[in-house]
């Protein structure tokens, strides 16, 4: 059995079997192909055999390299998820999405590899610092345009439940992102091109709570929500205390190149975006627009 998680957290194992914990680099400098190799070079020396397990005990880093490593190795072994903060409970640790980095984007080199069970413990989320904690609710913040109206008067833990249901389901329905799931990118495809950019100081989910505002002003630009709407994406993102502008200093045009790269953008550039019907996955979307609203912002 092997753990694997990140230097900050006490992994305490208590466990008869043969088990060894593994550290990995703090933030995204976890996410590179060398870690992965790293993890397996060492999962071989300790013997590990498609009978093991591998537990990621962390945030959304750690649940998407052990994960990816558990994917690979053998070609493939099991994985257990202990997803530390709120964003790896409520999106990153459910649904079997794993991956890391390349320097010309992000989550480029990856598998799909549903882990045999998720552990959330909405305890351990008292710990976290106020900001990781706020980051979360970016994440958090997407299911109210996915069905979950009506979350922030919920407690904690009640939240997490429903969040992780209306994820799961989701992912039944399309486990590979062939169509429905990839809803569940809502406000990610600028939160993506801010974090390639790299030069701003933005957690996950605060570059994804920017980003729901802007596909909520793209959306009503194009005529697909009304002004009543436009004001509920707005609340929603002030209830959690979430940034709604993008950071001073962004450059237009890298974003916009940025936005070409994006995994959705199969005909022409892609987003989800909200509309009569809920979200959807629009291609096409008219450059003019995102450039208009990207400058308004």
């Amino acid at each position: 059995m092997a753990f694997v998680t990140q230097a900050g957290i006490d992994v305490q194992v208590k466990t008869d079997l043969p088990s060894t914990v593994h550290y990995l680099p703090d933030g995204e400098e976890a996410k590179q192909l060398r870690i992965i190799e790293d993890l397996c070079s060492a999962f071989a020396q300790e013997g590990l055999t498609r009978q093991d397990l591998v537990v990621g005990i962390g945030g959304g880093v750690v649940t998407d390299v052990a994960g990816f490593a558990a994917s690979v190795y053998h070609r493939g072994i099991q994985v257990m998820h202990v997803p530390t903060t709120l964003l790896g409970q409520i999106d990153a640790a459910i649904g079997g999405k794993t991956g890391v980095n390349l320097p010309e984007g992000k989550n480029l080199v990856g598998a799909f590899w549903q882990p045999s069970a998720v552990l959330c413990d909405t305890d351990v989320l008292a710990s976290l610092p106020e900001r990781e904690f706020r980051s979360g609710m970016g994440e958090l913040a997407k299911y109210h345009f996915l069905g979950g109206e009506g979350l922030d008067a919920l407690a904690l833990d009640q939240r997490v439940a429903a969040c992780i249901q209306i994820k799961a389901d989701i992912v039944a329905a399309d486990e590979r992102e062939g169509a429905g799931r990839a809803l569940l990118n809502y406000g990610h495809t600028l939160a993506h091109a801010l974090e390639i950019e790299g030069r701003f100081d933005l957690r996950h989910g605060e570059a994804v709570a920017v980003g729901i505002q802007y596909a909520a002003l793209v959306a009503h630009a194009m005529g697909r929500i009304d002004e009543v709407k436009l004001a509920e994406h707005g609340r929603v993102l002030d209830v959690y205390e979430l940034p709604r502008t993008l950071p001073e200093g962004c450059d237009v045009d890298q974003v916009m190149a940025l936005f070409a790269r994006d995994k959705k953008a199969i005909k022409g550039l892609t987003f989800v975006l909200d509309g009569p019907n809920g979200l959807e996955v629009v291609p096409g979307v008219p450059e003019k627009v995102l450039r208009n609203v990207l400058t308004q912002m």
